[in-house]
């Protein structure tokens, strides 16, 4: 069995790398959804699940509206 990461397009079924399979002959294809996304896949959702691999407890609550003031040290915004 050949395992293949591939993408959907919205018509067809994209190869994400090169693929060495015989030409001109039927092929049974099982569509299984990859568990992380692949390069073209939703971002987003791949950022996410590293984030929760990492939680923080006892964080800033206002880290995403401070980040530069917790990332660079700058004043923090009113």
């Amino acid at each position: 069995m050949t395992v293949l990461k591939a993408h959907f397009d919205g018509k067809v079924l994209v190869p994400d790398e090169p693929v060495n399979l015989p030409t001109d002959c039927a092929l049974e294809v099982r569509v299984q959804l990859a568990r992380k996304a692949a390069p073209n896949g939703n971002s987003l959702r791949s950022l996410v699940e590293v984030a929760n691999r990492f939680p923080v407890k006892d964080g800033p609550r206002d880290g995403a509206e401070q980040h530069d003031h917790y990332l660079y040290g700058t004043a923090k915004r009113p």
